[in-house]
């Protein structure tokens, strides 16, 4: 992705942070010919030599799970925060624009089996159950439900390429960047307040 200097986040702590914060990504590859999107969580994790992979999932019933090669290069597509930023906030006249935070992963896929699925499953369950008032956990489902597992093609993403984006109003003035912040936080937009804290941690403020 384009990236202008000034936007570029080459701080692999934070945008790791970022990754695990933000895990449903958008995983793209070549299927039958045409580029083929899917909408799933990716989960950050290390590989047993160290290096940071990608863990997901799909249905066997998706042709995308059923083009999968092993080395084929992919891309995983993650977004943060976004929200539109008006050039009424600024002191001197100039264009509207966006501000975001997105990050590109590039990586090679490689399929998962046996206790590898079984460990990457676990990992995303346990993640997002720590928090629900009756946790739900891989070892309590009954042997039934757990056959849904044989309906799922597990994956790994060797990653080779972290392209991050934190576009947050880096170019314009203390005076602008405030100004920015303060009508940002206005809004009933849970993304254009999350925009603003992005923009205030990123800033130091």
């Amino acid at each position: 992705m384009h990236i202008p200097t000034h936007y570029k986040n080459e701080n692999l702590e934070e945008v790791s942070a970022f990754l695990q914060q933000n895990s449903f990504g958008i995983l793209i590859n070549q299927t039958n010919g045409k580029l083929w999107g899917t909408h799933i969580p990716l989960e950050l994790d290390k590989d047993e030599d160290g290096s940071d992979v990608l863990l997901g999932h799909v249905g066997k019933a998706n042709p995308q799970g059923q083009n999968f090669k092993d080395n084929q290069e992919v891309l995983a597509i993650f977004q943060g925060p976004h929200s539109y930023v008006s050039s009424s906030w600024y002191e001197i006249e100039e264009v509207p624009t966006w501000n975001y935070i997105a990050v590109h992963v590039y990586g090679t896929i490689q399929i998962i089996e046996g206790e590898a699925l079984w460990d990457s499953l676990k990992k995303l369950v346990d993640k997002y159950e720590q928090n629900s008032e009756n946790p739900v956990s891989m070892e309590n489902l009954s042997p039934k439900t757990l056959r849904q597992i044989k309906g799922i093609i597990g994956f790994k993403i060797k990653i080779t390429d972290i392209q991050a984006a934190y576009k947050l109003s880096q170019t314009r003035t203390d005076t602008d960047h405030q100004h920015i912040v303060r009508e940002l936080e206005k809004t009933d937009l849970p993304d254009a307040k999350a925009t603003a804290a992005a923009m205030k941690k990123n800033r130091g403020q």
